[in-house]
């Protein structure tokens, strides 16, 4: 049953990642890097955007410092879903640190969308559905790689394929939701951002005002209520 659950609803991401890691594979393998370093850095890495970003790292000779300030800049919005999963994820156990660990953007828009169903053990569902995910994409990587070895492609662009999911990820939860506050606050802060920072700067701080835009929203229910309960007990 928790199989055949997180396997269901993991198909929408195993097309995404095995379209968008063969993108990563074929672009790896066009930069001189083989089918061994796609399972490498699908297997220890895994994070999809910044993969892409380490291609250019690697044949730039970035130096460890750069590198480190690029991861940082790229995957800065995982220090704010981390957060959000604390309570998620405290009673996981022993799986815990591989679920820090796979924590990707279309893992934790699975994890969190919805109940588990009845019969269905919650922390095995979390666990299965990240190591899905996962394999999904170390497949869709060796296999662009492999394919890259034997044919010749033109990779410009597809480095885009990477915003196209992000896109279509936001498209999903707006559809999937009736109030779209958090979604306008995140557009309108990023965009904010990119006018003041420009495009290599605007990251962290439009995750920054993101988040402290949603904390102060967070909390004004709370003060009105306890307001009411305020009122009521006088």
């Amino acid at each position: 049953m928790n199989i055949r659950y997180a396997f269901k609803r993991s198909l929408p991401v195993m097309a995404g990642y095995l379209v968008l890691g063969m993108g990563f594979g074929i672009l790896l393998e066009a930069n001189g890097y083989g089918v061994w370093w796609a399972f490498c850095m699908s297997l220890f890495i895994y994070a999809g955007s910044m993969q892409y970003v380490a291609v250019d790292l690697l044949t730039g000779g970035a130096s460890l410092l750069a590198a480190a300030l690029m991861t940082l800049m790229v995957n800065a919005r995982h220090l704010f879903y981390g957060i959000s999963m604390i309570d998620r994820y405290k009673d996981t156990g022993a799986k815990k640190p591989y679920l820090i660990f796979a924590l990707t953007d279309e893992t934790y828009s699975l994890v969190c969308s919805g109940e588990v169903p009845e019969g269905v053990d919650k922390n095995r569902y979390f666990f299965l559905v990240s190591l899905l995910n996962q394999s999904y994409w170390i497949a869709g990587s060796v296999a662009g790689a492999f394919i890259g070895s034997l044919l010749t492609f033109n990779t410009s662009g597809i480095e885009f394929s990477m915003t196209a999911l992000f896109i279509v990820v936001f498209v999903e939860q707006w559809k999937g939701t009736s109030n779209h506050l958090s979604s306008l606050i995140g557009v309108a802060a990023s965009l904010v951002c990119l006018f003041i920072f420009g495009a290599e700067r605007f990251l962290i701080p439009s995750m920054l005002a993101i988040t402290t835009a949603l904390m102060v929203l967070r909390k004004i229910p709370c003060t009105k209520q306890a307001e009411k309960g305020g009122d009521a007990d006088e």
